[in-house]
């Protein structure tokens, strides 16, 4: 039963041209099969609707364009705080993708965008990798904070539903962070597709343990956003 307290907001999560097929240089394979989840769920009354989108600088660490002889998908390079070189941490790198201003970082056409109340850009700060809508991994102090769990609040957001590319990177972060930040929060299983979708399961079991269930879009949990 509906109540008044649920406020419900939904993320869709990078659903940018660069990781879509055909032609996305970081395409997650059937990405773009997600699309009419993710037009039926802007459909739904949620409070507010957000996409995010990676909008790195042409300079971006995780671009494995940017090291020698490194390759994407492959190699990994260490990430430091520009503040505190103690604190660090490894991140994958990839093919060049949603380059500021290119082609390939506009959201995808199919999406319906008078549906969407706000866009959130991130990824910004080229020494920092940032999967999360939320913020970056790095804590003392943070590098990147986009401001997003201060837009939820504002709103009342009381839960939050992902969904999005991919499901095992920046879907899942985002969706560990809204938890974090005291959301009920949900992915919904039929509005993403992984970079690796071996992992599907286990993804999904690591997100239980942080809180975060994977539901399906005909289940209860999209049923009582349409009855806010």
């Amino acid at each position: 039963m509906a109540t008044n307290n649920f406020k419900p907001a939904l993320i869709i999560v990078d659903l940018q041209e660069d990781f879509c097929p055909p032609n996305g240089s970081l395409a997650v394979t059937n990405g773009r099969d997600i699309i009419p989840t993710v037009n039926k769920l802007l459909d739904l009354p949620f409070v507010i609707k957000i996409a995010t989108k990676d909008w790195h600088p042409q300079n971006h660490i995780s671009f494995a364009s940017n090291h020698v002889n490194k390759k994407p998908y492959v190699d990994f390079t260490t990430i430091i705080n520009p503040s505190n070189p103690a604190e660090t941490y490894e991140t994958r790198l990839w093919p060049d993708h949603c380059v500021q201003g290119t082609k390939g970082a506009e959201l995808i056409h199919e999406l319906d965008m008078s549906k969407i109340d706000k866009v959130v850009e991130k990824g910004q700060v080229k020494e920092v990798e940032m999967y999360s809508a939320f913020y970056d991994p790095l804590e003392k102090p943070r590098v990147s904070d986009s401001g997003l769990a201060g837009v939820l609040r504002e709103k009342g957001v009381t839960d939050v539903y992902c969904v999005g590319l991919a499901f095992d990177y920046c879907v899942k972060c985002t969706a560990v962070d809204a938890a974090k930040e005291g959301f009920k929060t949900y992915v919904v299983g039929e509005g993403t597709r992984a970079v690796d979708p071996s992992v599907w399961e286990e993804i999904k079991g690591e997100l239980k343990g942080k809180g975060v269930e994977v539901v399906n879009c005909d289940g209860d949990e999209v049923a009582r956003v349409g009855k806010v």
